[in-house]
């Protein structure tokens, strides 16, 4: 009940029927995060609106939904043998983290900036 209505209502959405294990607020005195572990072992981290920073998934597959079409889209047809394990929402790119170990940065704009192995 302490999370931001956002957070919840993301949780609900992208892991339906998930049990929450424990969640915690990092108190920091302007812009507190909230860090949530579900009972798959998933960890969601939101800011203190309750907007998405990062979801780890521990070696499994993010669901769905979760990250923009535009780079699912890149990794399947550059990486078709992997899925997206974590995802990381930054204020002008987002990073993703594949089960081939691979890391891979974007700019706002979808494009690929940078390719970490």
């Amino acid at each position: 009940s302490v999370l931001p209505a956002a957070a919840r209502s993301f949780i609900e959405v992208n892991f339906p029927g998930e049990k929450i294990s424990y969640a915690t607020m990092d108190d920091d005195l302007f812009r507190p995060d909230y860090q949530v572990v579900l009972a798959n072992g998933f960890k969601v981290t939101f800011d203190n609106s309750g907007r998405l920073e990062q979801v780890e998934c521990h070696g499994k597959a993010i669901p769905s939904g979760i990250v923009p079409v535009q780079i699912a889209e890149y990794v399947k047809g550059h990486y078709p043998d992997a899925v997206i394990t974590d995802y990381e929402v930054g204020r002008k790119t987002y990073e993703v983290k594949l089960s081939n170990r691979m890391e891979l940065k974007f700019n706002s704009g979808f494009n690929i900036i940078e390719i970490d192995d």
